[in-house]
């Protein structure tokens, strides 16, 4: 493989940013401390950490209280299912944490259309009187579509209000994984209409196994690791200090530059979508191209082997996917696109293509050239 890697993965994995890593630095060596202890170096860097939680909060609009800091999104999302013990209503294109977390309670699972979008009319529809929870992602991490959460909200709070009036006191709370869209969409939680949120830092340029869960303060959660008490007593543990103050910087830096980089990556993908289909006009791209992360591109190049493809385009040193990491690891089709009802020859051959801070004008044209390239190849060997 080349010397010079092209990275287009990053809706699998951010590198850490340099500002993000100097202000972790520290807390791997000087500020070592557990902060649960009682003098004064380590009250020190349980200051530092709860002003790292409070910069987080500010950039989701919210409380640091509110806040259980976990080591990820999948966990996130398994404590935001802990305290239902009814129905459950989310889409059949979630993130397999949800589709799994989903299948431990009685569950109904949406429909998406052809676009990958989930309707509110639909979420409505699946909606029974022991429905306690809602979830669905703010964007696709395969497509980039994104969902129109503010509407589905509006759902979830009328029926709320219905079973209120009503006299019925069952809770009906929205969740919604966010980890996708931070640093490209407002992730307000006030905004969003949301009643609990999951973020994972290592899709905004901060560390790996680093994630939260915001829940509202009505929201009821159930600790699923248990032990010293830490977060409120919903996430035992000796806290993750570094990794913490790593994802209050990325925050910080993804809340600051946030428009700047969206209409950045947006030119470039959207550069790139032409050139591609330009080259190969049978095409298909998949997700709603109006509603979509400004750095994703899913092209599917129909009769062709995306594993093939990925595997040339890696020789050459450019880096794409088949579709999420979770499903592209254990070899099989994407449940997204058979849910969105993409033929399996079209399905077959598609690549995930998503910018992000290491995209520029120079490697995205050479990314370009070699993506068609090696499709072009893949046509003049599959026609054989």
């Amino acid at each position: 493989m080349n010397d010079e890697v092209i990275y287009l993965d990053h809706a699998a994995a951010t590198p850490v940013d340099a500002k993000v890593l100097a202000a972790m630095q520290p807390f791997f060596s000087d500020a070592f401390y557990n902060p649960s202890a009682p003098y004064a170096p380590a009250v020190k860097v349980r200051r530092e950490y709860e002003a790292a939680k409070q910069v987080i909060a500010r950039a989701i609009g919210t409380k640091a209280d509110d806040l259980v800091m976990t080591a990820g999104a999948t966990e996130s999302i398994n404590l935001a299912f802990s305290g239902v013990t009814g129905h459950v209503v989310t889409s059949e294109i979630e993130h397999h944490a949800v589709l799994a977390a989903a299948k431990r309670h009685e569950a109904t699972f949406v429909h998406a259309d052809a676009k990958g979008i989930v309707s509110a009319a639909a979420v409505k529809e699946a909606i029974l009187p022991s429905t306690q929870l809602v979830s669905i992602a703010l964007a696709n991490n395969e497509l980039g579509t994104i969902q129109p959460l503010r509407d589905i909200a509006e759902v979830v709070r009328h029926e709320r209000e219905r079973r209120l009036v009503a006299g019925d006191h069952t809770p009906i709370y929205l969740h919604s994984d966010a980890s996708q869209g931070v640093g490209q969409l407002d992730v307000n939680v006030a905004r969003l209409g949301v009643d609990m949120l999951t973020l994972n830092a290592a899709k905004v340029y901060g560390p790996k196994q680093v994630g939260l869960l915001w829940a509202a303060p009505a929201v009821v959660v159930e600790a699923t690791i248990v032990g010293g008490g830490q977060e409120r007593g919903l996430r035992s543990g000796t806290e993750n200090v570094p990794g913490v103050i790593g994802f209050a910087k990325a925050m910080e830096l993804a809340s600051a530059h946030r428009k700047f980089e969206s209409d950045r990556l947006h030119s470039l993908r959207n550069g790139l979508q032409a050139k591609l289909v330009e080259a190969f006009p049978d095409a298909v791209l998949s997700g709603n191209l109006k509603h979509r992360l400004a750095g994703h591109l899913h092209i599917s190049f129909p009769g062709l082997d995306a594993e093939r493809v990925l595997f040339a385009l890696e020789m050459r040193g450019v880096l794409v996917a088949t579709g999420s990491a979770c499903a592209a690891n254990k070899g099989t089709r994407s449940h997204v696109l058979t849910a969105i009802g993409l033929a399996p020859e079209v399905a077959d051959g598609s690549l995930r293509i998503t910018l992000g801070h290491l995209s520029n004008d120079e490697n995205i044209a050479k990314a370009g050239d070699i993506i068609i390239e090696e499709i072009q190849k893949e046509y003049q060997r599959s026609a054989k």
